[in-house]
């Protein structure tokens, strides 16, 4: 009951927070999700480095991964050009050319492990940029975050819908193998859910047509189920039950992102193919 309790309340304070900085203006938008990129990663590469089979210098590869989120802010909100990614492009090649000098037992595992940071977690954080800002016909870039919102939202709903109707409901095993408490049942009253909301959506942003906002429902459903079981692949690997302890009845920042950190890419897609 207590531990019900306490992740009850986390998991309100961490709504608030989001919902807050996504909605008030984009300089809150890009000061919360710089720290929540550099918490993933400083997570993420304390895993790696406890498997003692390379060795991360945390700081340096988080200020990389910071680095990729704020070019792509100032990209996407149209303050600079796309020469404000040499600076990311310079840490590239020194990530290579400090393998020559480290001693590494396996610099090659040592530079993949870097890498799968950057574009499991730097890279799909960075896309929200191009997700939450957007160019009218007379070339203004604007903030519009309601699309950054409806990403969240919709995983929200998804994780609750599937739960609930997970545990009530829930026989047959969705991946077993990698999740064994998630279920055909719960994947699927977790759609329900997600889809009804996004007639919700609709009605409030009605510029964006009702299919579309079905379209983008569906899309971040499975895309996030798909991220969420990617998350339990690398957990099962490094025989981890939680990626931190960060957020108290949650776990750590992956954990409670793991769904966004694919759902991302599809959005995008969908978005850039279908609405803009």
């Amino acid at each position: 009951m207590k531990n019900i309790v306490l992740r009850t309340l986390t998991g309100i304070v961490y709504v608030i927070l989001i919902t807050s900085g996504i909605l008030s203006n984009s300089y809150t938008f890009v000061c919360l999700f710089s720290i929540i990129v550099l918490f993933c990663l400083a997570e993420f590469y304390g895993l790696i480095n406890t498997q003692k089979k390379t060795r991360i210098n945390s700081w340096i590869n988080c200020f990389g991964g910071f680095l990729l989120f704020v070019s792509m802010y100032l990209y996407a909100s149209g303050v600079f050009p796309g020469s404000v990614f040499i600076p990311y492009l310079l840490y590239i090649a020194v990530v290579f050319i400090a393998a020559l000098y480290e001693k590494q037992q396996d610099p090659i595992i040592h530079i993949a492990y870097i890498f799968l940071g950057q574009c499991y977690i730097a890279l799909p954080l960075s896309l929200l940029n191009l997700i939450a800002f957007r160019t009218n016909e007379a070339g203004t870039v604007s903030y519009y975050p309601v699309l950054v919102l409806a990403l969240f939202v919709f995983i929200w709903i998804s994780d609750t819908g599937a739960y609930i109707v997970g545990m009530l409901l829930g026989k047959h095993r969705l991946f077993e193998r990698i999740s064994p408490k998630k279920t055909w049942e719960g994947f699927f009253g977790g759609l329900v859910f997600t889809v009804a909301s996004s007639f919700v959506f609709a009605h409030f942003v009605p510029e964006i047509p009702y299919y579309h906002w079905i379209g983008i429902s569906v899309v971040v459903v499975l895309f996030g189920v798909w991220g969420d079981l990617v998350e339990s692949l690398m957990k099962r690997t490094l025989e981890i039950k939680d990626s931190g302890k960060a957020i108290p009845g949650h776990g750590g920042f992956l954990d409670r992102l793991d769904s966004l950190l694919l759902a991302v890419f599809a959005m995008l897609f969908y978005v850039q193919l279908f609405i803009r």
